[in-house]
């Protein structure tokens, strides 16, 4: 174990992408479907027998630096092993370009997923998409999604990055630089792997068993549960709003979407230093809640009015199907997710509102909570700018007012509200980046919007719901499609992380 976990982070990340082509082979095997089967155990074997050659090449490399090197190596996890991912999606659909099974494998890697199968695209010989391929898909999402979880712990709240900048408490000038902590990376990768797996592989299989006993067949309800947990929005039937399950296995994925909103409910992810004790007193989670209400309830009451006014068919539980639609489509969309209700289409002609897109790019943008597998802003950057707001207006109207909540509190307000500030504002500079970048690869103006808060946010089905008409990923060209696999990347790692590897203190390390 101690020589595995010697070993650089990006080897053992593409081992374990090699085993795990093996689940998918297994699968398709069951299915008869054995050029699929065949395709996904050649790249795996080939793979494992590359990380053997490169685990005896780099036994005794040690980095120079492990915090930078773990962070370095995150960054290259998301940029690089989707090359490796894709091999066995281009081995077992012929004639399926590289550029989209990469593309397919760094939506799925960085949870965001935004597919090109969402046109029904051919599988091997003309027929459809193989099941096992969307299984592999929603397995690198899941995958994914615990990466996620495990570099926040392990790598980004020692450095104060991925939003632990906001509430640590601790300015950046006052550690010696970003890199200034006496750290193993390593050690503390294992031992929140350890932690951490365990909790996240039952919550997984809980949900999978409980959709189900729900109505859905075994490999929709397992695709959608390790969806559910990676906030990946992966559905190999084109959503949750097409699942035999119903309106119960919504209510069952929306439990476990409240995962997304505080890392204090999953277990094992108190291992950061935080001022929160307890989930009542947890901003996040607060936070989250009055937007799902406030947005539910605001739509529930403009689509009641307005079928009220047009005197619209449906009656008491048309009008309360209508407000779970409102609450589960935003709880779905602030945890960068993109499932949508099965009643949010009924929901929208009831109250005649053309523009519901609006609603859901917001929610993207404000995201979920900090070290969770939700992308976006993240609520604790949006509440410590809220908090730095209200203590503002009260200044203004008590000049002489004294403020409380204690020195956690008093910094939440002032450095925290500035970190939290600067993030916003790269964050919004990179959307029109990428806009920019997106119009002058072809696309107008709306469609590259909706793109750019969909790849950054890490939320793709945004684009079929985000616009006045759906965009379809695979009528794109190959230039924009890199563009939003580069913007997915960049979401996932966020900006803080790059601009602390280009920093000096990294360069002189």
């Amino acid at each position: 174990m101690a020589r595995f976990s010697g070993l650089p982070l990006l080897v053992v990340l593409l081992g374990l992408s090699g085993l795990a082509m093996y689940v998918p082979a297994l699968h398709a095997m069951i299915s008869r479907e054995y050029f699929v089967a065949r395709a996904f155990f050649y790249s795996g074997t080939a793979t494992m027998v590359l990380v053997g050659f490169l685990a005896l090449t780099l036994s005794n490399y040690r980095p120079a630096h492990g915090a930078r090197s773990h962070l370095l190596q995150q960054v290259g996890a998301f940029s690089l092993l989707p090359l490796f991912l894709a091999l066995p999606v281009t081995e077992a659909m012929p004639g399926f370009g590289f550029v989209d099974a990469w593309f397919e494998m760094v939506s799925s890697f960085t949870t965001t997923g935004a597919s090109v199968f969402s046109e029904g695209a051919a599988g091997p010989f003309g027929g459809p998409v193989p099941m096992s391929v969307h299984l592999w898909r929603a397995l690198i999402g899941w995958g994914g999604g615990f990466f996620v979880l495990l570099s926040a712990m392990a790598i980004l709240a020692p450095l104060n990055l991925g939003g632990f900048e906001v509430i640590s408490g601790e300015p950046w000038e006052r550690r010696g630089g970003a890199f200034g902590r006496q750290i193993d990376p390593s050690e503390r990768i294992m031992r929140f792997a350890s932690v951490l797996f365990a909790p996240y592989f039952a919550l997984t299989v809980a949900l999978w068993g409980a959709l189900l006993v729900a109505g859905d067949s075994a490999i929709v309800a397992l695709c959608h549960a390790m969806a559910t947990l990676s906030t990946s929005g992966i559905s190999p039937i084109g959503g949750l709003e097409r699942a035999a399950s119903g309106r119960v296995g919504e209510a069952l994925v929306v439990l476990f979407l409240l995962l997304a909103f505080s890392r204090m409910i999953m277990p094992g992810m108190h291992g950061a230093r935080s001022p929160i004790s307890s989930l009542r007193q947890d901003p996040e989670l607060r936070l989250g809640l009055g937007l799902v209400g406030a947005v539910g309830l605001g739509l529930w009451l403009l689509e009641v009015a307005h079928a009220w006014a047009i005197d619209a068919p449906g009656g008491p539980l048309a009008a309360l199907a209508a407000l779970w639609a409102g609450l589960f489509t935003a709880t779905s969309f602030l945890t960068t997710t993109g499932f949508v209700s099965a009643d949010w289409g009924q929901g929208m002609l009831w109250s005649g509102f053309h523009a519901p897109g609006v609603i859901l790019i917001g929610l993207c943008l404000v995201g979920g909570g900090l070290a969770t597998t939700a992308g976006g802003v993240k609520l604790m950057r949006v509440y410590a700018l809220y908090r730095h707001g209200t203590r503002e207006v009260e200044r203004l109207i008590h000049p002489s007012s004294v403020a409380g909540a204690g020195r956690m509190g008093r910094f939440l307000r002032r450095k925290g509200a500035q970190l939290a500030w600067v993030f916003v504002m790269l964050f919004l500079l990179s959307i029109a980046v990428l806009m920019a970048g997106l119009t002058l690869a072809g696309l107008e103006f709306e469609p590259a919007m909706v793109l750019s808060v969909a790849a950054l946010t890490t939320t793709g089905p945004l684009a079929e719901w985000g616009g006045a008409t759906p965009i379809f990923y695979g009528a794109q060209s190959d230039s924009v499609k890199f563009l939003l696999g580069v913007a997915m990347v960049l979401g996932r790692v966020e900006l803080f992380a790059l601009i602390t590897l280009l920093a000096p203190d990294g360069w002189r390390n």
